[in-house]
């Protein structure tokens, strides 16, 4: 766990409110329960990244020991212990994904971004991981990016959300084909009327 160095790190006013009020969502002697949210609002507050300062905070405000927190945060890979740009590529390859050609959109994205897996740009907008099951298996391939989850990509489609976002715009998150959520490509078939 060598991050690079970071300045101290304390929540800000108004994170102090939120975080109080996701501990206040768990029982009396189980506010432990609150670390994933805290983690991510440490996150959040950090641009995308959690220096140890930043686990530290988040251990005391909770009084628990800092292990515990490296524990989870080295863990699940939401949680980024090195910097990143300001818009995170994370593209699924686990076998759903692959089969429906997640290798062509992870294509798409070093050639567009000109980097390659674990990498950011040199202007520091985009950073490209590969990630397991972001469980949306049905509207496979989908990659993850910021909040939105974009589905039913191929290499073309994902080229042009990476364009979008590179230009300032907000592509429009979801299903990239004409699907209902998660409702066949081919249409409803079930509840229908009469």
């Amino acid at each position: 766990m060598s991050a690079p160095a970071a300045a101290p790190f304390a929540f800000t006013p108004a994170n102090v409110e939120q975080a109080n009020a996701i501990v206040a969502k768990y029982p009396q002697g189980k506010q432990q329960s609150a670390l994933l949210p805290l983690l991510d609002l440490a996150q959040r507050q950090n641009d995308g990244w959690l220096p140890r300062a930043a686990m530290d905070h988040v251990a005391a405000f909770l009084g628990l020991a800092p292990i515990r927190v490296y524990e989870v945060a080295t863990f699940y890979t939401m949680y980024n212990l090195r910097p990143i740009g300001r818009h995170h590529v994370q593209v699924c390859t686990t076998t759903p994904c692959w089969l429906r050609g997640s290798d062509q959109v992870l294509d798409a994205c070093k050639k567009r971004l000109g980097v390659d897996v674990g990498e950011t740009t040199p202007d520091g907008k985009f950073t490209l991981s590969e990630v397991e099951c972001l469980a949306a298996c049905v509207n496979a391939p989908v990659a993850w990016i910021g909040d939105d989850f974009y589905e039913d990509i191929d290499g073309a489609s994902m080229t042009r959300i990476l364009d979008d976002l590179a230009a300032g715009k907000q592509p429009k998150p979801g299903p990239q084909v004409k699907r209902q959520t998660s409702a066949p490509v081919s249409g409803a078939k079930t509840l229908k009327d009469a």
